[in-house]
């Protein structure tokens, strides 16, 4: 599927809430309000658009350090999906796209990712995009009143073959 990466902008972020998936419910939150950054920084966003400019959903990160030295930081990235964009290949495209950014952009050598055990879509669009599961992060996610068990996948540098 076509697709591309842009700042998320004021007029999507009503578009952007989720709910519609029983992955979506963290619980309470603050409503967002103004646009998250478009930079490779913490935490960052960027909205997922078909060809035409539709808005499909958004991709967002986070920065993870597994060490005290700076190199061994690394994004963590996630996906959000509008219902009518699941199940066309716009979640591979988009975290593909999302990967070569950090990796063409930064001097990261691993880009993660993580998602709940029964979320059987996102874990193969992950392993599409070329991901790898490493193991399972025991109890790590509060979600819908519950501590949740997730995937962990991560991608590295010299495994990258780009979009």
């Amino acid at each position: 599927m076509d697709i591309r990466l842009d700042p998320v902008t004021e007029a999507d972020l009503p578009h952007l809430g989720g709910g519609q998936s029983p992955f979506d419910d963290f619980g309470p939150r603050p409503a967002r309000s103004g646009p998250p950054p478009a930079v490779l920084r913490e935490p960052g966003a960027l909205a997922v658009r078909d060809g035409a400019g539709v808005l499909l959903g958004d991709v967002t990160w986070i920065w993870q350090q597994w060490g005290p030295m700076p190199d061994s930081r690394n994004p963590m990235i996630g996906i959000w999906l509008r219902p009518e964009a699941r199940g066309r290949g716009a979640g591979t495209a988009a975290q593909v796209a999302l990967v070569d950014l950090f990796f063409r952009h930064t001097a990261v050598h691993r880009v993660e990712a993580a998602t709940d055990v029964a979320n059987h879509a996102e874990q193969r669009s992950l392993e599409k995009a070329g991901f790898t599961r490493e193991g399972t992060a025991r109890g790590s996610q509060w979600r819908d009143g519950a501590y949740r068990d997730l995937y962990l996948y991560s991608v590295l540098r010299p495994e990258w073959s780009g979009a």
